[in-house]
């Protein structure tokens, strides 16, 4: 038996911070999180196209704060902020509460494993090959200086008629590792001969040294360089 997790998940409260952020009493919290579940389903249906794999939600006594994580903050914002002004609008009245949008640009998005598994499950849905498909986004990952990468679909590949699973890795991906900074991504490509499961682990590094070689990066300018390991496996 396979005792699998996912690795976000596994290490939220540890190396990980939680993607909401908000205190609420038994009788207020099952309201709260399902408008969580609405406010993320909402924009993630209307902003398909615009590339978001986190939406962050933090909450104060008369407000709600959404961090929106995107690789194209240009389709969210629209001309002159009118698109963000509208979707603030509406999903105040989804919530009935007053709401604060906070845009976050994505520079690096294949460093991010869900938005390379939401562009492999795109490719899939245009009738793309699966196997040159896996390998051009493991090159392509790579190239972006992580130490690792893992994808792996499960469904009927190249229109089979038994459903399979395929896997293709590159590099080092220590998921037992809490210090590991193991992003996951998770997306469906909805083809003609049924659901495509698409699955994506990138490994970053260590968490301590990933944060020494941002702030170092942030003083000097440059672009984010693949930090040299600093525990020992």
């Amino acid at each position: 038996m396979g005792q699998k997790t996912r690795p976000t998940g596994f290490r939220v409260g540890i190396t990980e911070d939680w993607r909401s952020r908000w205190y609420a009493n038994k009788r207020e919290f099952g309201e709260l999180l399902v408008e969580d579940f609405k406010i993320r389903k909402f924009v993630k249906t209307k902003y398909k196209s615009a590339g978001i794999p986190k939406i962050e939600i933090e909450r104060t006594r008369d407000m709600v704060i959404v961090h929106l994580h995107t690789a194209r903050p240009g389709i969210i914002i629209g001309r002159k902020g009118q698109e963000v002004d509208r979707l603030k609008a509406e999903l105040e009245d989804l919530t009935g509460r007053r709401m604060d949008l906070k845009i976050v640009e994505i520079n690096q998005p294949n460093r991010n494993a869900t938005l390379v598994a939401q562009d492999i499950a795109q490719q899939l849905e245009k009738r793309g090959s699966f196997r040159r498909t896996m390998k051009r986004s493991v090159d392509q990952v790579m190239e972006a200086g992580v130490f690792g990468v893992k994808i792996q679909l499960s469904g009927r590949l190249g229109g089979a008629e038994m459903s399979r699973c395929e896997k293709l890795a590159k590099g080092s991906i220590p998921l037992s590792t809490l210090q590991e900074h193991i992003d996951y991504g998770f997306a469906e490509a909805i083809t003609t001969t049924g659901v495509i499961g698409v699955k994506v682990w990138i490994g970053l590094g260590d968490y301590a040294a990933e944060e020494a070689n941002d702030a170092a990066n942030a003083k000097t300018g440059q672009v984010p360089q693949k930090p040299k390991k600093t525990h020992k496996r």
